[in-house]
């Protein structure tokens, strides 16, 4: 069984016409959406965490994200992130293992949300559901085409994609 922790950011926002900006909402309809429009054939589980744009996540968010992945009976885990911290929330989950990993962790994302444009979204979480049923124990992001342990990718803030690094 498979875990999907959805934290907020991008990938689920949504335009807010009385704030006039887009917002993350307080549910996981979007995660929901891709998964279903997937039909990746294993049972997934859906846990909304924290619903908030991941500039906004601080030290408390990281850990109650360390405590549902290490609370969580499953060892596959996807958690869908923001895309401007989640390299900090990846190293983090990490550390929290203390170098012995028995769980496989995969961030994902989006940088244009889901109900603005899909494809990107969906691509990514495909990815990531894909890559975290045989990838070995560890934390990875899966973004844009690559699924790397997070040391080995970077968010590109000139091009707007993620590259690997070495």
């Amino acid at each position: 069984m498979l875990r999907v922790i959805n934290t907020g950011g991008t990938f689920n926002k949504i335009y807010d016409p009385v704030k006039g900006e887009l917002v993350v909402p307080p549910h996981s309809k979007a995660v929901e959406s891709a998964l279903y429009s997937l039909k990746h054939g294993c049972k997934v589980t859906v846990q909304g965490l924290l619903y908030k744009d991941s500039l906004d996540m601080d030290d408390s968010d990281r850990k109650k994200l360390c405590d549902a992945v290490f609370g969580s009976c499953e060892d596959m885990i996807v958690v869908v992130h923001g895309t401007d911290t989640m390299h900090k929330s990846a190293s983090v989950i990490d550390r929290s293992a203390g170098g012995f990993h028995e769980k496989r962790v995969v961030l994902t994302g989006a940088m244009v949300p889901f109900s603005i444009d899909p494809v990107e979204a969906t691509a990514n979480l495909a990815s990531a559901i894909t890559a975290v049923r045989y990838l070995a124990p560890g934390v990875y992001i899966a973004m844009h085409g690559y699924v790397l342990l997070y040391e080995n990718i970077v968010k590109n803030r000139e091009r707007g994609v993620f590259e690997r690094v070495e």
